[in-house]
């Protein structure tokens, strides 16, 4: 499979983990979610998707940059991939769990269990690709701000 297409596959997977991640949020946007007791650094609601449209673009393109590097057979490349993988799976998880299943403490054990995987996602990708070990800070970020701000929701409405 030639490298671009692999990129293009990944980031096309990642968007489309965000799309159906969204299909859960999107619904309880307008109805469970203001609900809630929110703290004052609440994000408006309508900066969610770009941020998030910008972050799966950018994890997408540093997980092919990663593919792309399995055939040298590399341990190290398999293990960062399997770490990519899983990552991507809690991060669809959480909105499950918080607005899915409106439970706020448990997203907020899942997002804790998820940055962490991230960040050895990164000490891994790094090693292999500095680039694509960078690319996912933004993403280390912003899950870093979400667990503040989940903590904070769950702390407000328990």
């Amino acid at each position: 499979m030639q490298k671009i297409l692999r990129i293009v596959l990944v980031v096309v997977t990642c968007v489309a983990i965000g799309y159906l991640s969204g299909m859960v949020t999107r619904d309880n946007i307008t109805t469970w979610y203001p609900t809630l007791i929110k703290p004052v650094f609440n994000p408006p609601n309508w900066i969610f998707a770009p941020v998030w449209s910008v972050l799966y673009i950018m994890i997408g393109f540093a997980g092919g940059m990663i593919w792309n590097r399995i055939e040298t057979n590399e341990e190290s490349v398999k293990s960062a991939f399997k770490f990519f993988i899983a990552q991507l799976a809690l991060n669809a998880l959480w909105s499950y769990l918080f607005f899915g299943m409106h439970n706020l403490l448990l997203a907020l054990i899942e997002i804790i269990i998820l940055w962490l995987l991230i960040f050895e996602t990164y000490k891994k990708f790094e090693k292999i690709d500095k680039v694509a070990g960078r690319l996912m800070l933004p993403y280390l970020a912003w899950v870093s701000f979400a667990i503040i701000l989940n903590a904070s929701i769950w702390w407000l409405n328990k």
